[in-house]
């Protein structure tokens, strides 16, 4: 993946070959050659030769840019041994990435623990990304990535969709333009191709080399579109008006964006953009996808990293505001690459974020220009131990392409087609359902789940310790019913937020219905306690509530249940005035529970009778203790069909 990284130099120079293999790795690492590099300190050492710190750094650089994490790895182990928390934090950041490459979780846990064990906010940042690491570790969240057809020997990497076809970067074929080969990986220059896509499997065809007027000899790579196609952004060297590189003074070309108008197919008015210098590089253009902001990766000045990630707001009329570095949340020491921006969220890929091992692909929400909430790692399918990088998503959010050097491949880098997982969001509500008397749980109880339309949407039974678990989508309300025959019904409801994997506990107590009923003078009675009303009056008293409260329960635990009010006096007073008191009465509490809820087809009738049913000898004339009149005076809730 080294023929997309921001920076490129070339060197002008003409040493001897007759220099020594010191010298001649020297000047292939300034001039990026990096394979010969590694070739000269190699022979070098091979002739007894002890190399310098400084030495070693440049042959650990060399292999951590040609991908050769492992050898990285050994020349850093040797670099970090000479000079522990004196190691600059940039190779320091390459050494990590090469240790999770190779799979060394543990020891590149511990050595980052002693290499920032005195900067506390470093040691959170890494915790809190570890934390999020472990989550996903073993979590497949992808049905499937497969390797492109279109991939060949040469570099093929980063997709972006135009109009129905899709474009990508290749250095296939550029030898039919220009004999050079870049040295940073003897292959051809960049250039873009569009090809064909197949919607039903996402495989590419008919490639061709697109925007022939925007080629040049080097590399032109790593291009964005306007959202109405109005305008293209691509990345290209500076180049002078004979083809040929512009370098600095230090014998460097660096990248540059450059945005053109597309008319017909093609690019005019080219446009190099404000904030590009010859003294620094900026690349991989994106544009969000509402239009409104262009993300680029720069070294420029104030860059927190090796190459971090910039933001500038485009305005309406078309100008670009001033570039500002989108932050420590997601800038570290090490390289953020390919921004992507879709929905509010910014892809990227990282080397010094908590990952697998090379660049992972990272998303974090934004919440403005420069706030953005903690990355998350993609994952293993997206994400190896090698680099993965430039992801893009079709328009249903759940398949796309992004690009990788992982083994397995087809050349240096190879385009992957990937298809998600379905996204469901969900949290779990569970507990116990429990009998509210006994307080023992109650198993086979029914447990349904209601949206807000009525729908039974879920349906299970508690098992037989009476544990419950549903699993809910969130941003959403529900009713949950729970229920079974004999015990009453309850109803909670339960709004779901945006909290994914939010869990909840909720137990649920349920009446035996035999609990709240007995059998008396052969039919069946709400148990209650009298109801006291003032003398000569029917109002419904604090103590006449009490006892209701009791009928109300029955009433919406048992939503079958009917039943008729008889009300009754005892035998003191005149027989017409007790039967009409005791009738006031009786409808009095009919409607009360009605008020408070209760269906009035659920009670057949309310009726006084006075003192014509009184259940002891105590008649008019006949001399009774208080206690034996209250017994007469009652009201009676008699259960006339329930289904439980």
């Amino acid at each position: 993946m080294r023929i997309f990284y921001i920076i490129f130099f070339v060197f002008i120079s003409n040493l001897s070959w007759s220099q020594s293999s010191l010298k001649k790795a020297e000047h292939h690492f300034k001039n990026m050659d990096f394979n010969n590099v590694i070739a000269s300190y190699n022979k070098a050492i091979e002739d007894k030769v002890e190399l310098s710190q400084s030495q070693i750094e440049q042959l650990a650089d060399s292999y951590f840019n040609i991908n050769d994490y492992q050898n990285a790895k050994l020349w850093y182990d040797k670099l970090y041994a000479s000079k522990q928390n004196s190691m600059s934090e940039v190779s320091f950041s390459r050494y990590l990435s090469c240790l999770r490459s190779n799979r060394d979780y543990e020891p590149s846990l511990h050595l980052l623990k002693e290499y920032y064990k005195n900067d506390p906010k470093k040691i959170n940042f890494y915790a809190a990304r570890k934390k999020q690491f472990d989550s996903i570790f073993d979590t497949k969240n992808t049905e499937f990535v497969r390797n492109l057809a279109i991939n060949t020997k040469y570099s093929e990497f980063g997709t972006v969709k135009y109009n129905e076809k899709f474009i990508f970067s290749s250095s296939r074929d550029s030898l039919n333009f220009n004999s050079k080969l870049y040295k940073w990986n003897n292959q051809p220059y960049l250039n873009l191709f569009v090809s064909e896509v197949n919607l039903s499997n996402g495989e590419l065809s008919q490639v061709q080399l697109l925007l022939k007027d925007i080629k040049s000899n080097y590399h032109t790579g790593t291009v964005a579109f306007s959202p109405d196609y109005k305008y293209v952004f691509f990345t290209r060297n500076y180049i002078k008006k004979n083809q040929k590189l512009s370098v600095n003074q230090k014998g460097m070309s660096n990248l540059q964006i450059v945005r053109g108008t597309l008319e017909k197919g093609k690019v005019i008015n080219e446009e190099i953009l404000k904030f590009n210098s010859d003294t620094y590089s900026c690349g991989q253009p994106a544009i969000s996808d509402d239009g409104k902001y262009l993300f680029f990766v720069s070294d420029m000045p104030g860059t927190k990293g090796q190459t971090d990630i910039y933001v500038a707001e485009i305005f309406d009329d078309g100008t670009i505001n001033t570039p500002v570095n989108v932050g420590d949340q997601i800038n570290t020491a090490g390289r953020e690459m390919f921004p992507y921006f879709k929905n509010g969220t910014l892809y990227f890929a990282s080397d010094n974020h908590y990952g697998f091992g090379g660049l992972d692909i990272f998303k974090s929400e934004m919440k403005s220009k420069v706030m953005y909430v903690t990355p998350k790692n993609l994952g293993k399918d997206i994400n190896s131990n090698m680099d993965d990088f430039a992801i893009t998503f079709n328009e249903n959010n759940l398949s796309g392409y992004f690009s990788s050097n992982r083994s397995g491949g087809k050349g240096d880098d190879d385009i992957y087609y990937f298809e998600l997982q379905p996204i469901i969001n969900n949290q779990t509500l569970s507990g116990v359902v429990y009998e509210e008397k006994s307080k023992l749980p109650i198993p086979n109880a029914s447990v349904k789940v209601y949206n807000l339309f009525d729908e039974v949407i879920q349906e299970q039974t508690s098992d037989d310790k009476g544990n419950y678990t549903l699993s809910l989508p969130c941003s959403s309300e529900y009713v949950v019913e729970f229920s079974k025959s004999g015990y009453s019904t309850k109803k909670i409801n339960y709004v779901a937020d945006e909290v994914p994997n939010k869990v909840t506990k909720q137990d649920v107590y349920l009446t035996k219905f035999s609990d709240l009923v007995k059998e008396e003078d052969g039919v069946v009675k709400i148990i209650v306690e009298p109801i006291y009303f003032d003398y000569n009056k029917w109002d419904i008293t604090p103590k006449a509530i009490v006892e209701l409260e009791k009928v109300l329960k029955v009433m919406r635990e048992f939503p079958d249940v009917k039943i008729k009010i008889e009300s009754h006096t005892d035998a003191r007073g005149k027989d017409a005035y007790n039967l009409s008191l005791s009738d006031k009465r009786a409808k009095s509490t009919q409607a009360y529970l009605i008020e408070n809820g209760i269906d009035m087809n659920r009670i057949e009738s309310a009726i006084g009778y006075g003192e014509s049913r009184l259940k002891n000898h105590c008649e008019d004339g006949v001399k009774c203790s208080e206690e034996l009149h209250s017994i007469n005076r009652r009201s009676d809730f008699i259960i006339l069909s329930n289904k439980q």
